[in-house]
């Protein structure tokens, strides 16, 4: 008998006719529904293994739906939204995907987050949609400059590195902090200098996030860090929305105690608090750091490597819990 797959949301044709070969697959079709969790169970009950994005919420009760459950295969570089510990203890394995993929594409979406929100141009372009043209050298939209200004990255894995790159380009100086600060050999290829945590926030124009959610970094940028920055500064996060406490910033992005936010990740996704959109200071996008056509094809690709492997019997590539696979062999 074929295998049954439910995947949450629409993926790559490409990556369906390989599932297609291999297994019964369903979908949910539209690309702008997120399943509930209501829904996961229900489909989770007549399948074999679930394939979900990022935003689905694959609880213990989902997991729970079908004790023959095969395998969690997810999109997310971190299962955050996944019940590992009922998986792991269920005996079954959760698949992710490799963190280097997404580093060109986070970082071109980091750096144009950080030059609209500097040179307005989300506010431009509702007013020119509306019919409203102040004039090529009228005051209104005046901006902030990006070339030559500083640039400071907390946290340089992948994504930072790439972000450091971009920024020889604007003839930035570019700081950072990291608690593992990097060789002396690596700082000077990305020119890149390591600052104290403090410093970085006062001493940046632009500070942009790079670092993984996980308890140490919940909130790590709160009232205290937001203080310390220039009025005229801008906050990029494409990380993860909770290490912003967004109640702060809501309130330095009020008062303009800083000057703007680019914010592609938020605290309670999918809602965003209502206050953010409201300011002309903050330019947002829908957590789309990997939205680029031809990675996501690889993304999917990658999902139907650990799904292959998953009904092959061997361990998937991209396991999160491999502990599953001494688990079962033990029992045997």
């Amino acid at each position: 008998m074929r295998a049954k797959i439910y995947i949450t949301q629409p993926v790559a044709e490409s990556a369906l006719q390989r599932l297609r070969t291999i297994a019964d697959v369903e979908f949910n079709s539209d690309p702008l529904h997120i399943p509930s969790v209501e829904e996961l169970i229900s489909a989770v009950k007549r399948c074999d293994i679930l394939y979900c994005l990022l935003h689905d919420r694959v609880t213990k009760a989902v997991i729970e739906a079908n004790p023959s459950l095969k395998a969690i295969v997810s999109t997310a570089i971190t299962p955050a939204n996944i019940d590992t510990v009922t998986a792991t203890a269920r005996g079954i394995p959760v698949t992710v995907i490799p963190a280097s993929l997404l580093n060109d594409a986070t970082a071109d979406l980091a750096w144009a987050l950080l030059m609209a929100v500097a040179r307005r141009v989300a506010e431009a372009d509702r007013m020119a949609r509306a019919g409203t043209i102040p004039g090529s050298q009228s005051s209104y939209f005046e901006g902030a400059g990006v070339s030559g200004k500083t640039l400071g990255l907390l946290g340089v894995g992948g994504v930072g590195r790439e972000m450091a790159a971009r920024a020889r380009g604007y003839k930035m100086q570019t700081l950072y902090h990291d608690p593992r600060r990097l060789s002396a050999a690596d700082e000077a290829e990305l020119r890149l200098t390591w600052v104290g945590f403090d410093e970085l926030f006062s001493r940046s124009d632009f500070l942009s996030l790079h670092v993984a959610l996980n308890p140490a970094t919940q909130r790590l940028v709160d009232a205290r860090t937001l203080a310390l920055m220039k009025p005229s500064a801008f906050l990029i996060n494409t990380a993860r929305g909770p290490i912003v406490d967004e109640q702060a910033l809501i309130v330095a992005l009020q008062g303009r105690t800083i000057a703007g936010a680019g914010l592609d990740v938020f605290a309670t996704e999918p809602d965003i608090d209502a206050r953010l959109l409201a300011l002309p200071n903050v330019v947002a996008t829908a957590h789309m750091g990997s939205a680029v056509r031809e990675l996501r094809e690889v993304m999917a690709h990658i999902v139907v490597d650990n799904i292959s492997a998953v009904l092959e019997g061997q361990q998937a590539p991209n396991c999160w819990n491999p502990g599953v696979y001494a688990q079962s062999r033990r029992t045997v």
